[in-house]
């Protein structure tokens, strides 16, 4: 995976995905993907009741792409039952300054069959790449069963477990998983917001 230009890696093809940079025009079958409340059974705080919090979450993702070289990307099928169908979203983009944060959604048609994987390793390839100083963590609820697996899956592990700062359920729990030991002002930075 070569960066063009600009140092942007913003369109990729896996085995069966194509990746791009969130468009304007992806917003309707975003905004479904993000109000579904199957997708955020494990978070009903982050659905999406209404098109303008998915529009403002796509102009934030167009900014990491300046910003840092990558972001997330809309995933979309390539093979014949599947061809530009949305599978979901996935990709790396720098949380706090201190850390790459991977992230996935996938629709729900398209879980457990190895799609999660598929982004995330396009993913990591490209953080490496991009800034390989930086370490790799992702940042989940408790509970979410289906994205811990699939973050144990690409080699990340548990580094710290607490109270989900900002969350308006009290029992909320955040956990932070990372491919390496971080500095406990990381781990602050990464945890207090």
């Amino acid at each position: 995976m070569q960066a063009d230009a600009a140092g942007v890696f913003d369109n990729h093809r896996t085995a069966r995905l194509t990746l791009t940079v969130p468009e304007r025009d992806d917003l309707a079958e975003l905004y479904r993907l993000y109000a579904d409340p199957q997708v955020w059974r494990d978070d009903p705080v982050s659905r999406h009741v209404d098109r303008d919090q998915t529009k403002a979450m796509i102009d934030r993702w167009r900014s990491t792409w300046s910003r840092d070289g990558l972001g997330m990307w809309v995933a979309r099928g390539t093979e014949p039952a599947t061809r530009g169908r949305l599978v979901g979203i996935g990709g790396c983009f720098v949380r706090q300054g201190v850390a790459w944060n991977l992230g996935f959604r996938l629709s729900p048609a398209f879980w457990g069959q190895g799609y999660a994987q598929e982004i995330i390793r396009a993913a990591v390839a490209a953080a490496r790449e991009a800034r390989t100083e930086l370490p790799l963590t992702a940042y989940l609820l408790e509970g979410n069963s289906r994205s811990q697996r699939a973050t144990e899956r690409a080699g990340l592990r548990l580094v710290w477990r607490g109270p989900d700062a900002g969350n308006p359920d009290p029992d909320a729990i955040r956990l932070l998983y990372a491919d390496r030991d971080l500095p406990p002002a990381t781990v602050k930075a990464l945890t207090d917001v």
